[in-house]
């Protein structure tokens, strides 16, 4: 029973991967694209602030070149790296210092530190760096293309196998 299902789920993994790349690097665009424009809700920081402004660029820099699956593994990469520090940094008890500080990384108003959603992003992106961007993205049809480089065309199939 559990065979027939990981044979026909597998064929989707390319595909949702994809999927998967571009929502959390749209959501991360979309982070940095408030804290650099306030845009779509918030208000900007200010320019040069140390470490909110260059995270923001980080964010939406990084956060576009994942959503169009270019040089997706670094991005990705760095990415969770950005988020680990911002965990760090911003979150984690021992560094944040005060008797209010929690060690739980959930919601604020529930009593956490306010860190869930930055450790989410930090392991997504671990995720995406080491399986890649999918089918779906500008690495894909690189290596696509530098693989028939010099080869004679042929015609390829590019639906889902079943």
């Amino acid at each position: 029973m559990t065979t027939k299902i990981d044979t026909r789920l597998a064929g989707y993994a390319s595909p949702v991967l994809s999927i998967f790349r571009i929502v959390f690097g749209l959501l991360y665009t979309l982070h940095g694209s408030m804290k650099l424009f306030g845009w779509p809700i918030g208000t900007a920081v200010p320019t040069g602030t140390w470490p909110f402004w260059f995270a923001a660029l980080i964010e939406f820099v990084l956060g576009l070149l994942i959503v169009a699956g270019l040089f997706t593994r670094i991005a990705a990469f760095i990415a969770s790296g950005e988020m680990a520090f911002a965990y760090f940094y911003q979150h984690w008890p021992p560094l944040k210092g005060g008797a209010s500080s929690s060690f739980w990384p959930f919601d604020r108003q529930l009593g956490g530190n306010g860190g869930e959603l930055v450790i989410m992003f930090c392991f997504a992106f671990l995720l995406i760096a080491t399986t890649g961007a999918g089918a779906l993205s500008v690495d894909a049809r690189r290596r696509r293309r530098v693989a028939t480089a010099g080869a004679a065309p042929r015609r390829q199939f590019r639906g889902f196998r079943r």
